[in-house]
């Protein structure tokens, strides 16, 4: 059950995954040395098929897609490994997101997760240590909807417990900033730790409190 710790005068700050907490590259990389093809060749059908997956197909259905499309037959085995490299790859956060995230939920600003997302990776992300800062994590596959479809800012809401208006977003893809936006969040492009930084201080959220045009701690 997700945690929701937000009331009608309490700004959060929620967060995409992949490219915001965890950086891109790495799950390709090394699935590119798992399957011994060149990067960009995986890049192709590792995308192509990736919004079903996120949505909830099987991870079985997925990867002989991608493997179809490679000209290689995946029995299970190779399903479960690539799955195990995949996830991997998409749950390590950067240790100076991990500061940025303590430093927040210390002063008492509740934290949530909305990202596009296989199950498998979200069940991962749900057992890591990390994720237990957030109040909430809602992920594309938990309700059948990709960003930047309109509903899955409504779904993330209802999940959250977080009013619209009161809300800090950090997405690395425009597309998404831009939905979330019409939504009524207040969104950002991430550019990484620095920048994030001075949109929170703006947002009277550094080391803050959490109220709307609250001064800063320190």
């Amino acid at each position: 059950m997700e945690r929701s710790h937000s009331s009608s005068e309490t700004t959060a700050v929620v967060y995409d995954l992949g490219g915001v907490l965890v950086p891109s590259g790495g799950a390709l990389a090394a699935l590119s040395g798992a399957l011994g093809v060149p990067q960009d060749e995986l890049a192709e059908p590792y995308w192509a098929y990736r919004d079903g997956y996120d949505e909830g197909d099987a991870p079985a259905a997925y990867w002989q897609r991608v493997g179809a499309a490679l000209g290689r037959r995946l029995d299970g085995e190779w399903v479960a490994r690539l799955d195990r490299i995949d996830v991997a790859g998409w749950s390590r956060i950067a240790d100076d997101v991990t500061a940025m995230l303590s430093s927040l939920a210390a002063s008492g600003i509740p934290l949530g997760v909305l990202s596009n997302a296989p199950a498998s990776l979200a069940d991962a992300v749900r057992r890591s240590a990390w994720s237990t800062v957030f109040q909430g994590l809602v992920f594309s596959s938990d309700v059948g909807l990709l960003k930047p479809d309109p509903r899955v800012y409504r779904a993330a809401d209802d999940r959250l417990g977080f009013s619209p208006a009161n809300v800090v977003f950090f997405d690395d893809r425009p597309g998404n900033v831009a939905a979330a936006r019409a939504h009524g969040w207040r969104a950002h492009v991430w550019t990484g730790c620095e920048g994030a930084h001075e949109v929170l201080a703006r947002e009277g959220l550094r080391n803050g409190t959490g109220r709307p045009g609250g001064a800063l701690d320190g």
